[in-house]
């Protein structure tokens, strides 16, 4: 998993002050300072905020191994987009590919990036929904209902599928495996 500016995503324990950073200091109260609400890179108390952050919802650790899954995330994701009510699917795709011809009615953009977006977020959990998403999201140049229709399906899908993970045993050897995309030409758009 690769988190950009981690350490910015910590929120901290005790309160923490900074002097006003050049060029943004502030006319009328050029020598006060301000207090952080999060972390920033430099100071002590980062990495133990991140770490903190990130643990706190994402992973679950017992005897037997851990558990890692962002069930919270996917139900914030869910209301968001008001998908908390919609009928649970058992796939994440149709077994019919998707149109790729451009016609038929768009569908405004920044919502559809918006749900696009966050199902990407979320596959560092969930590699189930990994190659639905990305494929949805060759679409977001010019979306249309029937693009919106196959990203709903696979929120359908995951309101169905919300607290599956990963699971790693604590007492089998670990094995790194790796695969390739070797079809990168496979797409004609």
């Amino acid at each position: 998993m690769d988190v950009k500016t981690s350490f910015l995503n910590g929120p901290l324990k005790k309160e923490v002050y900074v002097n006003q950073p050049d060029g943004f200091v502030d006319s009328h109260h050029p020598n006060k300072v301000y207090r952080l609400k999060k972390a920033l890179y430099g100071i002590k108390q980062a990495p133990r905020a991140w770490y903190d952050e990130l643990s706190n919802f994402l992973i679950h650790q017992s005897p037997y191994g851990i558990f890692i899954n962002q069930a919270k995330y996917a139900q914030e994701i869910l209301n968001n987009h008001g998908m908390t009510s919609c009928d649970s699917i058992g796939t994440q795709m149709a077994t019919k590919p998707l149109d790729a011809g451009l016609s038929g009615t768009p569908v405004d953009q920044m919502i559809y990036h918006s749900m696009v977006g966050a199902l990407m977020y979320l596959t560092t959990s969930k590699p189930d929904i990994v190659h639905a998403t990305c494929y949805c999201a060759r679409y977001q140049a010019r979306p249309t209902e029937k693009h919106l229709k196959e990203v709903k399906r696979i929120f359908w899908y995951l309101n169905n599928t919300i607290y599956m993970g990963l699971w790693y045993p604590k007492d089998t050897g670990f094995e790194l495996t790796a695969f390739s995309d070797s079809d990168y030409a496979g797409c004609w758009e």
